[in-house]
């Protein structure tokens, strides 16, 4: 059976139904829209459906079928999902033994008989149909239901939008070869359907504007979840007996041992879409009790905001922020939780300063961006390449500007501190609530206040809200009583339009598309170093720290909320009462 598409036009070409100039046309349209050759034709009006399937029938040797008045076996109809009907066209008529009978509008199509060898266990025996009637008894005997979001994800994946950049794998060393060569679940991660499945996977993020996808295996189904603004969403469920096939394709593309299962691995894809777009996915893979978790955390280099005046801080803020990182030493921190944008902050900063009078190193576990003209160093604990001996590599480096992933405990920041003290700018990350809190963990690590109050020039506490999709925003009414309890000023009551998305197609109705950020940026100045001097406690030193001018993530949240960027939903979601 051949899977030449151009096959029935050269058929029909040669039995003089179509012209050349037609067979061109058509063959034009069909690359640009990605259906069938012989659907064209039809929809073009260059032949009919009849005409069709009796050119298909004779191509491909098998016989044709008159679905009106089919007797179909409705065991049989259970087979096969009516989303996969639908993407493929076509329908299960009767099953024999291990052989399924399909009618299909295109039985030249292996893709498809792939798919559902694969998806049923079971031979497949094509036979032709009119598209017409296949499309009518699907409708009448499947009828109308949801559609399947694994179809929804085959059916808009193309693979000529992505290539693999480096196909090399460590699990071709001997000992990983030899424990995976008999193993079934590798050979199946070969497979045709599986490749194209996780392939469609990743791509499909990257449409959605995800973060991180989560291939989770359960008892009796795997279910793949995206993270998308920041909150998790089911994607699919696949069968279990898939679980191990597309773990093990996820090793092979990220390089990892096929053959372990026992104990976490950590790796990278690396994939080429379309044009010069390139994309990373950071792969972690977990043994559950289940099988194994995989995360992938997507990086694309191509939607790191650098411009820091896009980030979405405010006038003052912003230029508080910038004051610091142009400071010739000191040290600037970024605090917030895991997925708060720490990291595009520090590298919009990092890519301010990053001029040919910078010498800039930076030390990150792990790097998620490479950016030309920075000297970055990938920790590894496990070779004793620590953020702190990273840290005391750097000072016998000529550094001017020195980026720490993470201060994580004594060691890391009294050697960033004293740094900072000796003519170099600092900056680095901690998890902490707020700004003035940073100042307690510091001192909880064992630096002393002294240093802290001589090394640091601003701390940003920063949060990603979902922002509002604009093609569904809507006025909302809130009532007075409750903007008053979330922190808005009677003026801002006074004066508030605020909206919220009603939920559309464009942002999978759920009211909000993309993110913005709000931060609380705490200038040190002679006020709030004598406060912590004092000793004085974090609320003490927060309100110290109001009276200096500082804004907090409650007010910052409010503002964006006014200006009809995010919802008071969204603001007390990620911040906390003042």
């Amino acid at each position: 059976m051949t899977t030449n598409r151009s096959g029935i036009g050269e058929l029909l070409l040669r039995e003089r139904v179509i012209s050349l100039a037609q067979l061109k046309n058509a063959q034009e349209q069909a690359q640009k829209s990605g259906k069938d050759l012989s659907y064209t034709l039809a929809k073009l009006g260059f032949t009919t459906e009849n005409e069709m399937t009796r050119f298909l029938a004779e191509q491909y040797r098998v016989r044709v079928v008159s679905l009106e008045d089919y007797a179909f076996d409705p065991e049989t109809l259970k087979l096969i999902s009516r989303d996969h009907c639908v993407k493929h066209r076509l329908i299960p008529i009767s099953r024999a033994g291990s052989t399924i009978v399909v009618a299909m509008a295109n039985p030249g199509d292996l893709r498809a008989i792939d798919d559902i060898k694969f998806l049923t266990g079971f031979n497949v025996d094509p036979v032709v149909a009119l598209e017409g009637a296949i499309v009518a008894a699907v409708e009448r005997y499947y009828g109308v239901k949801a559609t399947n979001q694994y179809a929804d994800v085959m059916a808009s994946f193309d693979e000529s939008e992505m290539a693999m950049l480096d196909k090399s794998s460590p699990a071709s060393n001997p000992s990983a070869a030899a424990n995976a060569s008999d193993d079934p679940a590798v050979k199946e991660a070969e497979d045709a359907p599986i490749v194209r499945l996780v392939n469609a996977l990743l791509v499909n993020a990257i449409k959605k504007r995800v973060s991180d996808i989560h291939v989770e295996p359960y008892e009796r189904v795997v279910r793949v979840r995206y993270r998308i603004d920041g909150m998790l969403v089911q994607e699919m469920e696949l069968p279990k007996k898939l679980m191990n096939a597309v773990i093990s394709r996820i090793k092979i593309m990220s390089n990892l041992d096929i053959a372990e299962r026992r104990v976490p691995q950590d790796g990278r894809i690396k994939l080429k879409l379309g044009g010069d777009r390139e994309m990373d996915y950071r792969v972690s893979i977990l043994p559950m009790i289940w099988g194994e978790k995989a995360v992938l955390r997507l990086l694309d280099k191509s939607n790191l905001q650098l411009d820091m005046t896009k980030l979405g801080f405010d006038l003052k803020p912003l230029e508080d922020f910038q004051w610091a990182i142009h400071q010739p030493w000191g040290m600037v921190l970024v605090t917030g939780p895991t997925g708060s944008g720490k990291t595009t902050t520090l590298y919009s900063a990092l890519s301010e300063m990053n001029t040919p009078g910078h010498n800039i190193s930076t030390a990150e576990d792990p790097v998620e961006y490479n950016l030309q003209g920075i000297n970055q160093v990938q920790i590894r604990e496990d070779v004793g390449l620590s953020f702190a001996a990273a840290l005391r590599s750097f000072l016998r480096q000529d550094p001017d500007v020195i980026m720490v992933g993470e201060v994580r405990d004594f060691e890391t920041g009294e050697i960033a501190i004293k740094a900072a003290l000796t003519g170099h700018l600092v900056l680095s990350t901690l998890h902490t609530n707020d700004a003035p809190a940073t100042v307690s963990r510091l001192l909880n690590m064992g630096i002393e206040p002294f240093l802290i109050t001589a090394s640091l020039n601003l701390i940003v506490a920063q949060r990603l809200t979902r922002r509002i999709c604009g093609e569904c925003a809507q006025p909302l009414v809130v009532a007075p009583e409750s903007l008053k309890d979330i922190g808005f000023s009677d003026e801002q009551i006074a004066g508030a339009k605020l909206v919220k998305g009603a939920g559309c197609k464009n942002c999978n109705g759920t009211g909000y598309r993309g993110r913005v950020a709000i931060y609380e940026v705490m200038r040190f100045n002679d006020a709030i170093r004598d406060l912590i001097l004092q000793g004085v406690s974090t609320a003490e030193l927060k309100a110290g720290a109001i009276r200096s001018g500082m804004i907090t993530l409650r007010a910052a949240g409010i503002k964006k909320v006014l200006e009809g960027m995010t919802t008071t939903e969204e603001v007390l979601r990620v911040t906390m009462a003042d």
